[in-house]
């Protein structure tokens, strides 16, 4: 691991930078932010001071502070909701490849029937209805995000279910969960880590996306798509504090997919 870190390119170790930045403020964010997460220190929208790092946002909470702990609350959220759609997602796609037959045609009907939606106006639909609570909006979104990564990992699986180390498997009669834990899911990882971080990114803007409409992490609880929505009125009168929440959207999502081009480059086998 430590000899793949020293050949990485210049690119992805910017990106793992980025990405270890934001998860050591989100890790250490009670350590970091200089306020309460709900506590107003100031007035609205004053500038940036030295008390008052990024200036202060629509009712005069401390942005900076905000910030910190809008890191915490969005950048977890997206890694469990990522990990619960990988889970289950390459769970049924495993299983509909291996078995075949009236289970991959079962399964993979049930999923093109739920990715017949759009997914905003889906996530939208049950989210009014079941409400914005943190357990609905993870479930939700790793409900809708697992439709892509089954179309994903089932793919990936037959073209490995036919090859002949697999055959050799099956003839010396192991089990289905032997064949996709020892031989399926080895060869499949590859690809599979690298969508991880591309569906890291679609689940963040889509949180983001969510509490900009007002359905993604309700206050007082910080979250950068909904700081851009409270402080979105600034920008009528010059003061750019709604972009600050923004830039640290674009900024992270911009470091995993830098990792996750190196993670392509190395799966493909190409030496440039």
């Amino acid at each position: 691991m430590l000899k793949l870190l020293r050949q990485s390119p210049l690119s992805a170790r910017i990106g793992m930078g980025i990405v270890l930045l934001n998860c050591l403020v989100a890790i250490f964010a009670p350590l970091i932010a200089p306020y309460g997460e709900t506590s107003v220190v100031g007035d609205v929208w004053e500038g940036f001071c030295a008390q008052f790092y990024f200036g202060t946002d629509h009712i005069g909470r401390d942005l900076f502070t905000r910030m910190v702990f809008g890191a915490r609350n969005t950048i977890v959220l997206a890694f469990i909701t990522t990990v619960l759609s990988f889970g289950f997602g390459s769970f049924l796609g495993f299983i509909a490849a291996v078995k075949g037959g009236w289970t991959d045609q079962i399964v993979s009907r049930v999923v093109d029937i739920i990715m017949a939606f759009p997914t905003l106006i889906f996530a939208l639909m049950i989210l009014s209805v079941l409400g914005s609570s943190i357990p609905t909006l993870i479930f939700t979104i790793a409900l809708l995000d697992s439709t892509r990564v089954y179309r994903l990992s089932r793919a990936v699986a037959m073209d490995i279910e036919v090859m002949e180390f697999v055959e050799a498997a099956k003839l010396r009669g192991e089990g289905l969960w032997w064949i996709i834990r020892h031989e399926i899911l080895p060869n499949a990882m590859p690809p599979l880590v690298a969508e991880f971080g591309l569906r890291f990114c679609f689940v963040f803007l889509f949180i983001a996306s969510l509490s900009f409409l007002g359905l993604g992490l309700q206050p007082p609880l910080a979250d950068w798509g909904g700081m851009v929505k409270e402080n979105a009125g600034a920008i009528t009168f010059g003061i750019y504090t709604p972009l600050i929440p923004a830039a640290a959207i674009a900024f992270l999502t911009v470091g995993v997919n830098l990792i996750v081009d190196w993670f392509l480059h190395l799966s493909s086998g190409l030496h440039e």
